[in-house]
Formats: structure tokens, C-alpha cells, sequence
């Protein structure tokens, strides 16, 4: 009474191995889930989101495409040379990029080497400055003059700004031009300021083409490198590269090649 039941269970069982190997068929030539799952798997390398959708269209590229190749071969496409060189070259840069993979797999990136590939990109990373300045704008050296002196006696640098100014686009904010960096500015300018501490005020009118400036300098930041977790995607690639390169070097150096 059971071995019926078993041979059932048996059959179930084979049809459910078949399905997983196979998802669909073209004339009988099969598309298997594996070759699917390939596809899949490079386009959520890519950045895609896996849906059914997705999966679907998937299948139907490759129905598509195992359509046209029977079509090729019975043309007598697959016997022509420049197809079989380009399915060598095919083959050779996948296992290329399998050995690639594979020799990045097995030799993963480590803290330690994060963080000593780290010091070096922090070493190299150039010192930026930011200024925020605020300038009084006049017409002449006399009317400067007459600002700092101004100043000296007490009177609000903002005050005198929105007072005498006439740079139209700083003046109702106190003079205050916001974070820059000096290059942002003409060379007088931006040389004077530089040498300026924070809260100093320029000592004698600086003359641009603009007219004359006085110049207070508010405050000075530093623009240091980024911290390790924030770098570390990058430095990852960079340490693969290196390890990939040198994979190449030594292939290259062992194998004849003539």
C-alpha cells in the first residue's frame, strides 16, 4: 500500500530538483535558474533592487535572447570566426574576473590595514582654511582712514558698516561676507586678511580695485581630513586595487610569454 505513495513522493521530489535547475525552457533547450540568479546578482551589484519584477524581465531577456541564438545557429552563425574569437575572449575576462574575485575574497581588507592606509591618505591631506570676514567698503583712503579710527573709539564695526559701506551686498549684514576661503577674494584683500588674528581689525586701509577696505577678521577654522569610517569604501578599493595590481604584476612576471 506505501510503495505507490512513495513512488509519488519519489516523482514530486524529482519535478521539484527539475524546477530549481530549470526555470523555463526554448525548444526544449533549457534557461536555468542559475543563469538567472547570474544575471540577478551583477544588476544588484550594480545597485538595482532585487524584485519579481525585476526577475521576470530577467527571464524574458534571456528567453529573448536564447530565441535569437537558435535562430543564429541554424544561420550558421556559431561556426564563424569572429564569434568563437569573441566567445574566447569572453570566457577569458570572465575566469579573469572570477580569479580577480576570488583572490579579493580570500584576502579581505583588515582594520589595521584601513587604518595604516588611512594615515597615509590624512598625511596627504592638504590644511584648508575658511575665513569669516566682515569689511567696510569706501571710496577713499581719508574716508578709511576715518572708519578706523572710528573703530578705535569705540563705535560697532557693524553699525559703521551699515553706516558707510558701499559694498551693497555685505553692508545691511554688518559688513559680514560669510566663510571663505582666500581665494575667494582679491589678493590685497585676501593678504590682509590671512595676517589678521581673530577679532583683529586692519590697522591701515587695504586698496583693491574696488576702492579701500577696512577688514575684521570674525573667526579662522581648519578644514581637517575626513575621519576613518567616512573614508573607509574608499579606502578598501584603493587597498583591492593595489592587491589586484600586484596579483598581476607577479602573473605577469612568472608567465612566458613570446
Amino acid at each position: 500500500m506505501n510503495f505507490p505513495l512513495k513512488k509519488t513522493l519519489i516523482a514530486v521530489s524529482l519535478l521539484t530538483a527539475t524546477a530549481c535547475a530549470f526555470a523555463t525552457s526554448v525548444n526544449g533547450v533549457a534557461i536555468s535558474q542559475q543563469r538567472i540568479d547570474a544575471i540577478t546578482r551583477m544588476m544588484e551589484a550594480q545597485g538595482q533592487k532585487s524584485t519579481p519584477e525585476m526577475a521576470q524581465m530577467v527571464k524574458d531577456q534571456l528567453i529573448t535572447a536564447e530565441i535569437l541564438r537558435q535562430e543564429a545557429v541554424k544561420k550558421g552563425l556559431d561556426k564563424s570566426a569572429d564569434y568563437l574569437a569573441e566567445i574566447e575572449n569572453a570566457k577569458a575576462m570572465a575566469l579573469a574576473n572570477r580569479l580577480i574575485k576570488e583572490h579579493l575574497r580570500t584576502n579581505p581588507v583588515t582594520d589595521a590595514q584601513a587604518r595604516a592606509e588611512y594615515d597615509k591618505v590624512k598625511a596627504e591631506f592638504p590644511e584648508r582654511k575658511s575665513f569669516d570676514a566682515s569689511h567696510i567698503l569706501v571710496k577713499t583712503e581719508a574716508e578709511a582712514k576715518s572708519v578706523i579710527e572710528a573703530l578705535k573709539k569705540g563705535k560697532p564695526f557693524a553699525q559703521l558698516a551699515k553706516e558707510k559701506s558701499l559694498d551693497p551686498g555685505s553692508k545691511d549684514n554688518g559688513g559680514n561676507l560669510g566663510w571663505n576661503e582666500p581665494g575667494t577674494f582679491v589678493a590685497p584683500f585676501s593678504e590682509a586678511m590671512v595676517k589678521l588674528a581673530k577679532g583683529q581689525v586692519t590697522a591701515i586701509p587695504v586698496k583693491t580695485d574696488f576702492g579701500f577696505h577696512v577688514i575684521k577678521l570674525n573667526d579662522v577654522k581648519v578644514e581637517a581630513a575626513p575621519p576613518l569610517e567616512a573614508l573607509r569604501p574608499q579606502l578598501e578599493q584603493r587597498i583591492q586595487s593595489q592587491r589586484v595590481e600586484a596579483l598581476i604584476k607577479s602573473l605577469k612576471a612568472s608567465a612566458k610569454v613570446q
